[in-house]
């Protein structure tokens, strides 16, 4: 699989809006205006990631982890996510893969997956996408392997919601839903 060389951690940082992705049973089925917001921590290598999704009761889903490249000697951007679960409760890590498999010149639009190419997502600096862009971006990932039939896009709305202008789930219910798919 090929991933983006060099990228510029920095630049790559700040808000992603969720224009599709393939399910998986870490998301709620519902969700909607699903972003992503990145902060690069004063040691510079160390990402803080906040994942935020609302149901279609407008219920505010969120979790907090960390990012860090796989391979600190190699310009791949392979890096690992780090979350803990259950959110409410968080004492089991669970760490992924995040590959950034292509980034534009301007870091306004990504493609993101794994090796396994169970996991895709298609990234936006805003919340929707021109679609001559979109169809690059479904090129790129069939090009990886990827079926991009099962792609799920999802909904923003614009203007898109503020973190604390819907009621967040502190109780991590979510989490348990979304073993089960709901």
């Amino acid at each position: 699989m090929t991933v983006v060389r060099g990228l510029d951690v920095a630049r790559y940082m700040g808000r992603w809006y969720e224009i599709a992705s393939l399910p998986n049973f870490f998301q709620p089925r519902d969700g909607r205006d699903t972003r992503a917001t990145y902060a690069l921590r004063p040691d510079g290598a160390t990402v803080d990631v906040l994942n935020e999704t609302w149901t279609s009761s407008g219920k505010r889903d969120y979790i907090k982890g960390t990012a860090y490249k796989a391979d600190p000697a190699s310009d791949e951007a392979k890096l690992k996510v780090k979350f803990y679960l259950p959110p409410f409760l968080p004492v089991i890590p669970v760490v992924g893969d995040y590959w950034v498999l292509y980034v534009d010149d301007d870091y306004q639009y990504a493609l993101v997956g794994e090796p396994r190419r169970k996991d895709l997502w298609i990234l936006c600096r805003q919340t929707s996408m021109d679609d001559e862009v979109y169809g690059r971006l479904l090129e790129k990932a069939k090009e990886e392997g990827y079926d991009v039939e099962k792609l799920r896009k999802t909904p923003q709305d614009d203007p898109p919601p503020e973190s604390d202008a819907a009621p967040t789930d502190t109780k991590g219910t979510w989490w348990f839903k979304s073993l089960f798919g709901k």
